[in-house]
């Protein structure tokens, strides 16, 4: 375990550790822009530089990413000399990088933004005319680059060969003429993680498309979440609009909708990635919604239809419940324990693969997509779904089931966020909120549980799901 010293100050370092890693660790900042603790070093920026002493009295100079540690040696981060070599390399890296931070989607939370506040400040050395390279260049349906503001930091092109696998971005020519580029057979546009490059890139040159010039960062707040797409249950931040900044004048909705959703570090469960489907939430939970109980496909308030629903349980002599997979741990339990004893109960998938999606590779992305169902099968078991004869009620909880495969002349109460047609052919039907609009836990396939909390209020004659159960189960009502 070698220890060494930061500007005069103890650190210890884990073995295998790079001077950058533990200085990181320890509380000592050091700049960079291509350093990724989830790449290998490419060592090209030249930012994190550092000096340490050589016991005769002087300095030599050296990047931190890529230098081993020794026992007892003595690094400097703040020298002046150390200052003015990242000055620069700032100086240099800036010479044909536009300074248009204004209408660049990465403002905000770009590190060349903080690092030329910190290190520079002054206006660039060179009076030559900026060489001028491609503008929104398209990479896939889904990326584009904006070539001018690269530094061609080959994160992107590490991430594709080393993390993705796809091999499918690379550095085209030389010096102030390189350009990253997609491979020509499409790679980029079939890998499942590409968007990860956008949030790996350290300025901004790799931009969505979905979110280009929809919001600035300074007016979004990120809440916590789990991505419903598969077993897997990466941890995410879903963003949206802060309540502070809410828009009156344009489209209301965009104060409750999702801007961008981007991975949140766990270790345990994704790392720092996350695939496409998971970018893509926005398309699951804002398809349009189921805002009115229906009985027999007729509108009613809820309080009615929560009657009716309670008739139906206490008159139903064998009641079956198909339990949504994508069900929280709370909702389950609520379940469990309010109903769980009245129904035969069977979990149902509630998702599957859509054509065209990837069912299963080697990072991250699981065949089944249904978020909960080992915590749903651990509560109520993993038997197929069967209906025993003199079936005449079924609770169906969720998406996913065919009523055609509803036994003849039972009775259907069905739980449902969205507009669908089976919703009018229950004989009542209920609007539960969506996963943006309540908390809760999910627990993956390996048993890991994750949380989400809400992001949005639920809509106007929408009922939890919990609230829902409690209500059949000890006939309380539930406002409408």
């Amino acid at each position: 375990m070698p220890d060494f010293f930061i500007n005069g100050q103890p650190v210890h370092a884990e073995p295998g550790q790079t001077v950058l890693q533990a200085a990181l660790a320890a509380g000592h900042y050091i700049p960079y822009f291509c350093w990724h603790p989830n790449l290998s070093i490419a060592g090209n920026c030249r930012m994190c530089i550092v000096d340490v002493e050589d016991g005769k009295g002087g300095t030599w100079s050296e990047i931190a990413c890529n230098m081993p540690i020794e026992e007892g040696m003595k690094v400097l981060t703040e020298t002046e000399s150390v200052r003015n070599r990242r000055k620069e390399t700032l100086q240099l890296i800036l010479l044909n990088h536009p300074v248009d931070c204004g209408i660049c989607d990465k403002a905000g939370e770009c590190m060349l933004q903080d690092q030329h506040y910190e290190y520079h400040g002054e206006r660039p050395v060179s009076f030559e005319p900026k060489v001028t390279a491609t503008k929104f260049h398209s990479l896939s349906e889904r990326i584009v680059i904006d070539n001018e503001r690269c530094i061609c930091c080959s994160r992107c092109t590490r991430f594709t060969a080393e993390v993705s696998g796809s091999h499918s971005l690379a550095i085209q020519f030389r010096g102030d003429h390189s350009l990253v580029r997609a491979v020509e057979d499409g790679a980029f546009d079939r890998d499942p993680y590409s968007d990860n490059v956008v949030d790996i890139c350290p300025v901004g040159a790799l931009l969505s498309k979905d979110f280009m010039y929809r919001s600035r960062v300074w007016y979004m707040k990120p809440t916590p979440s789990v991505c419903p797409g598969c077993e897997r249950g990466c941890s995410v931040n879903i963003w949206h609009r802060r309540p502070e900044w809410k828009l009156n004048a344009l489209d209301p909705r965009r104060n409750a909708s999702i801007d961008r959703v981007t991975p949140l570090d766990n270790p345990a469960v994704n790392g720092p990635w996350i695939c496409n489907k998971g970018r893509d939430l926005a398309r699951i939970f804002e398809r349009p919604r189921a805002e009115q109980a229906l009985l027999k496909g007729k509108p009613a308030g809820l309080a009615e239809a929560l009657a009716r629903a309670r008739d139906l349980v206490a008159e139903a002599k064998r009641p079956v419940a198909l339990v949504s997979s994508w069900g929280s741990n709370e909702e389950l339990e609520a379940f469990k324990a309010m109903l769980g004893s009245r129904f035969a109960s069977f979990v149902k998938h509630d998702a599957v693969p859509s054509p065209g999606e990837v069912i299963e590779d080697a990072v991250l992305i699981k065949p089944d997509k249904n978020p909960n169902r080992r915590a749903a099968e651990a509560l109520f078991g993993d038997a197929p779904i069967s209906f025993p004869e003199g079936t005449d009620l079924v609770l169906v909880w969720g998406e996913g089931f065919n009523f055609a495969g509803l036994p003849r002349g039972a009775q259907v109460i069905f739980l449902n966020s969205y507009l669908q047609p089976e919703n009018g052919h229950a004989d009542v039907f209920l609007p539960i909120s969506v996963q943006t609009e309540r908390s809760g836990h999910y627990t993956n396939f390996e048993g890991t549980v994750s949380e989400f909390r809400a992001c949005f209020g639920k809509k106007a004659g929408v009922a939890d799901a919990a609230e829902v159960f409690a209500a059949l189960a000890t006939r309380e009502r539930v406002a409408a």
